[in-house]
């Protein structure tokens, strides 16, 4: 993971570094973690990739992590949030402080019922709208096979302009197994979803490919 987290600090910096033109470079990332069934027992490597990412922050960047259960589409849900401040030394407390309270998350959560993806894509782009972050990112750390409860209602076009949407560690589930077809129209139908919003989709399994997540 030391290889990752230097890889990701070298491209968001240059990302940073390369932006001179005095227009906002702020960056928001909202990470949704799904936490239902088996999918719960794959929070540690969630834990990992939260840590790199706070590695890379800069000042006045924002960051979000939520949990993807029964209901998603809620503020309840984000775990941690933080916008870091410009002085070093308080940037460093927050990060320590949010890290902390991911920790003290993954060792008490309980495997939800349900799982409401569609809710924490909507909610992930309302925040980063309040945020009015100049590049915006919404990482989904799930299985993506949504089981919404009875009487929920998630037909609902995203509006993704300006988003890039990076689906992390989609694991495969027994069926996907028997027939593979499952797993790729699976993946396909949120990729139809998220470009027919306007957004960028992405499939990072391999987690040693972290530093493409922020490098754009």
């Amino acid at each position: 993971m030391q290889r990752v987290a230097a890889l990701i600090v070298l491209a968001f910096g240059s990302v940073v570094a390369g932006c001179s033109d005095g227009t906002p470079q702020n960056r928001g990332v909202y990470m949704l973690m799904d936490t239902s069934g088996t999918y719960a027992n794959e929070l540690k490597n969630a834990q990992k990739v939260i840590s790199v990412i706070l590695v890379s922050l800069q000042p006045n960047d924002s960051f979000a992590v939520a949990r993807i259960d029964t209901g998603s589409f809620s503020e309840k849900d984000i775990i941690a949030r933080v916008t870091l401040d410009d002085r070093p030394s308080r940037a460093n407390h927050q990060k320590r402080q949010f890290r902390e309270g991911i920790d003290s998350f993954v060792k008490e959560v309980k495997p939800a019922s349900h799982t409401d993806v569609t809710g924490g894509i909507l909610q992930a782009i309302e925040y980063l709208n309040e945020k009015a972050s100049a590049k915006k990112t919404i990482l989904i750390f799930s299985d993506l096979k949504e089981d919404l409860r009875e009487g929920y209602v998630r037909d609902i076009p995203f509006k993704l302009s300006g988003f890039d949407v990076v689906a992390l560690n989609v694991t495969k589930l027994h069926s996907d197994n028997v027939d593979p077809r499952e797993y790729l129209d699976r993946l396909q139908a949120w990729q139809q979803r998220v470009e027919a919003g306007g957004g960028h989709w992405r499939v990072i399994n391999d987690l040693d490919r972290l530093e493409q997540i922020l490098g754009g």
